[in-house]
């Protein structure tokens, strides 16, 4: 007779999880795939029930606008993918940032973010956040030092990218979260560019993980959407330093919700004081294909990871281009840095710089055929844009030379095409400029 052990339970490995996790078959039909709930609201069971739920004594569905069944499984599987307590599905990644600063800042507060981001996230933050009163403190990922110089007692949370966008960073998230333990502020970490796949941002300091789900979570170019991760790891009751967590709730009959909810307590604040007010709701129909999309995830982002460093070899030996800016190339700047937060690859979008500056650059994109000269990333399809006269357009050109968009740049995202095709298309459009 062999005796009980206590051996750990099995934990379903990442391709599992991409396709299973938060999935059961739908009770009353038992369809496999999961149903789109495609509705505005939801039944209550009687008074109490309604009661309950409006009260966050129990947990269910009200409104499409705040929850769906459909929106919460992509909240669960997203969630299991980057090691989170929660998450939440909104309607883009602007959604997720704006539901995450608005949960954590007041009128006044700062927070610091790396310069090398999106050019969106950058309009977003110098711009669009000044009406709430919410203030941008620019740091260099490259000068980690200057995170912490940019500290000041306003200073509510800092936000990087774990690959920048347009591509060709890999950031130090370990070295920033110091930081931003030291001061006390949760690490915000966008993940778009490397999906769970490559780089897991809780497992190195970060403790609010963020995505544009319309990119590589999605990955066929179909649909837009956002979410966001809680960790579950930061102390929001600390100092009193996060109202919407640490003090009570009126209209929840005075909760206060980092005491109720724990370490999921962000997700819920997120959900039920941002989300239910300012209303960028995902539809369950977007969420559906997100989730489609997800299920195909670790095969997708290696073979853009294996297909980008082909690409990048090829242009880095070209004579029309200048520069080639990939972290999978050994020699690159942020190589060590890639092999140590990504080893798996470096992701599927980069930069190159080409010696015939602005005018070779659009002549580039207006040259390609294979490719899709288009402002997204992240798709099957290989896709090529021109920061400068586009995406990074409203910036300064000093603007654009600190983001890594200057006039010489072109972005590519890496599709899942055979990388002999897609090389042969650069290569007839260079051959044009």
């Amino acid at each position: 007779m062999t005796e009980p052990t206590d051996a750990p339970a099995h934990v379903p490995g990442f391709a599992t999880l991409a396709i299973h996790a938060g999935a059961q078959p739908d009770p009353t039909t038992k369809a496999r795939a999961t149903p789109i709930y495609q509705t505005t609201s939801f039944v209550f069971d009687d008074v109490d029930h309604a009661a309950s739920l409006f009260g966050l004594q129990a947990f269910g569905n009200i409104y499409t606008r705040i929850g769906n069944p459909t929106n919460a499984v992509l909240e669960e599987r997203v969630a299991a993918l980057e090691g989170g307590t929660a998450a939440l599905a909104v309607a883009s990644g602007h959604a997720a940032q704006l539901l995450t600063f608005q949960t954590l800042l007041s009128p006044g507060d700062e927070f610091i973010a790396a310069k090398k981001l999106y050019g969106g996230s950058i309009n977003q933050f110098n711009h669009a956040f000044k009406s709430f009163g919410w203030n941008v403190v620019w740091a260099d990922s490259d000068d980690i030092a200057s995170f912490e110089r940019a500290v000041t007692p306003k200073t509510k949370a800092i936000f990087i990218e774990s690959i920048a966008n347009p591509g060709g960073v890999v950031t130090d998230i370990a070295a920033i979260s110091r930081i931003a333990k030291r001061a006390g502020v949760p690490l915000i970490v966008d993940n778009t560019l490397a999906t769970p796949y490559l780089v897991r941002p809780f497992e190195h300091g970060a403790d609010i993980v963020l995505h544009s789900a319309t990119k590589f979570l999605g990955g066929h170019g179909n649909s837009i959407g956002g979410v966001l991760v809680d960790g579950g790891s930061f102390n929001w009751l600390r100092e009193n330093r996060y109202p919407m967590l640490s003090k009570p709730r009126p209209e929840y009959q005075g909760i206060v919700i980092g005491e109720t909810f724990g370490n999921f307590a962000f997700a819920i604040a997120a959900r039920v004081l941002g989300l239910r007010d300012l209303g960028p709701a995902l539809s369950p129909f977007n969420a559906f294909l997100i989730l489609t999309g997800i299920e195909t995830l670790p095969l997708r982002m290696q073979r853009h990871s294996d297909n980008a460093l082909k690409v990048a070899e090829f242009l880095s030996a070209h004579p029309k281009v200048a520069w080639v800016s990939y972290p999978g190339l050994p020699g690159d700047r942020y190589y060590n840095l890639a092999r140590q937060y990504a080893p798996r690859g470096a992701g599927g979008v980069f930069t190159f710089g080409l010696a015939g500056g602005y005018e070779a650059g659009t002549g580039l994109v207006s040259g390609v055929k294979l490719f899709s000269h288009l402002a997204n990333i992240g798709d099957t399809r290989s896709l090529i844009i021109h920061p400068a006269s586009t995406t990074h357009r409203q910036l300064a050109d000093e603007q654009k030379t600190a983001a890594g968009a200057g006039p010489d740049v072109v972005r590519v995202s890496i599709g899942l095409e055979d990388a002999a095709d897609i090389i042969a298309d650069l290569d007839q459009a260079l051959a044009g400029v």
